[in-house]
């Protein structure tokens, strides 16, 4: 039903089912792979074919080995979530690599060459051991509220799945993007259009523009942003087509 891509290695496809029903219809699923190489992402993605059941979304959860190991093991923490409508996703995997420490003062990194000399460094991340992506296929109203969660966390922390990390006029601007675009296509047609305005008599001199004008522009309209896709992103709302 899915399959994982950890970036560097091979597409993981050894998916098991860990709770096989007597009908044959499992809802998790797991795959375990190496810590190593060191990865801060997972993709995850439906195979050809699959559709969840109505109203159920595919939950994603990963468990990590711990740098200091608890009476419990290591626990599961969700990541996001894959549905019908989702059917792939770039989830960003904190621990999955050893994070730049924070930059200490002179003093605290003495003590730490001390401590190093007695009894060894201590709290270092795990640099291997395996690591177990869960699949749980459930129902959408307890999927919903972890993924808000997440979201608001991801927010909270400014940290972002987003492959290109965007600055924040960048977020500014995107949020701006239904507006901003609908002013520029106007601004576009409007440039484009005046040029072919005459003068109507019967209608006190009002300017008109012939239905044909019209469709020469969006045809060239729709010639440039099959070419470039963007533009209208960097084009002022005055801009000519």
């Amino acid at each position: 039903m899915f399959s994982v891509i950890v970036p560097g290695r091979p597409c993981l496809t050894d998916i098991v089912a860990v709770d096989a029903q007597p009908n044959g219809q499992a809802t998790k699923f797991a795959f375990t792979f190496p810590l190593n190489p060191p990865f801060t992402e997972v993709v995850v993605f439906f195979l050809p074919g699959t559709v969840l059941p109505q109203d159920t979304a595919a939950a994603i959860y990963i468990q990590l080995p711990e740098s200091t190991p608890s009476p419990n093991g290591p626990q599961f923490r969700f990541i996001g979530a894959l549905a019908n409508e989702k059917p792939s996703a770039v989830f960003k995997v904190q621990g999955g690599s050893s994070p730049a420490p924070p930059r200490r003062s002179e003093a605290e990194e003495q003590d730490e060459m001390l401590d190093e000399g007695t009894s060894g460094a201590t709290g270092a991340a795990p640099t291997n051991g395996m690591v177990t992506l869960g699949i749980s296929i459930e129902p959408v109203q307890t999927v919903a509220p972890q993924v808000a969660a997440l979201e608001a966390e991801t927010a909270r922390s400014g940290t972002s799945t987003d492959l290109v990390r965007q600055s924040p006029e960048q977020r500014q601007q995107k949020g701006l993007t239904t507006k901003v675009l609908a002013q520029r296509i106007i601004g576009n047609a409007f440039n484009f259009l005046a040029s072919f305005a005459s003068s109507d008599p019967s209608n006190k001199g009002q300017e008109v523009v012939s239905l044909k004008s019209f469709q020469d522009w969006w045809a060239k309209f729709e010639r440039r942003v099959d070419m470039d896709p963007t533009f209208l992103e960097r084009e002022d709302p005055g801009a000519s087509g």
